[in-house]
């Protein structure tokens, strides 16, 4: 009978044994599954930030780029602006003298050695002329055209009944334009 006692006190403590190692691989199969769950929304948290944060350096990178882009556009346009208008200081500056050309053209010669400074005068001035159009400068028509204050400056005013009110009835000073920008307007009298 102590054989028995002990053979069941052996299954007793057997089946004791068994169901706390079963109790202890249920709680750590559970334990398991809760850390895995933990760690894989832990790493669904973090790869959403850093898909986030990828975003966000995406648009940074995009950002500069477009400055970058802007930055070489306007440092292109500066430069072809300087390129086309490098001679505006000079010319403008000149603009005085040709001036001073036409009001000696105006004079009239009356001896042979004053025709022929003035045959002279004439020859400096055309070749003037063809030199600074050749830079791009323009004279601006005025008389008898519609007053356009983009390229004329008015100084007086006059009534003139065969002419239709607006226009430029006289030319007190040429005007001109280099390439696209005026250089200097046209001073005129305007019809009233």
């Amino acid at each position: 009978m102590k054989h028995n006692e002990e053979i069941e006190v052996e299954t007793v403590a057997e089946e004791e044994v068994t169901e706390v190692e079963e109790t202890e691989v249920e709680d750590t199969i559970e334990t398991d599954e809760e850390t895995n769950a933990v760690e894989i929304d832990s790493e669904e948290t973090e790869l959403t930030q850093l898909k986030e944060q990828l975003k966000e350096e995406e648009n940074k990178y995009f950002r500069v780029l477009a400055d970058y882009d802007n930055f070489k556009r306007r440092s292109t346009q500066e430069k072809e602006a300087i390129q086309k208008y490098q001679s505006q200081r000079v010319l403008t500056s000149i603009l005085p003298v040709l001036d001073n050309f036409e009001r000696a053209l105006t004079v009239e010669a009356k001896t042979d050695e004053a025709k022929s400074m003035m045959e002279g005068i004439d020859m400096i001035y055309r070749s003037l002329v063809d030199t600074l159009k050749s830079e791009g400068l323009v004279e601006i028509e005025a008389f008898d055209k519609e007053f356009d204050p983009n390229f004329h400056q008015a100084v007086m005013t006059d009534k003139d009944e065969e002419k239709p009110s607006g226009v430029v009835l006289e030319e007190m000073q040429k005007g001109y334009i280099l390439k696209d920008r005026v250089l200097r307007p046209a001073m005129v009298k305007v019809n009233e």
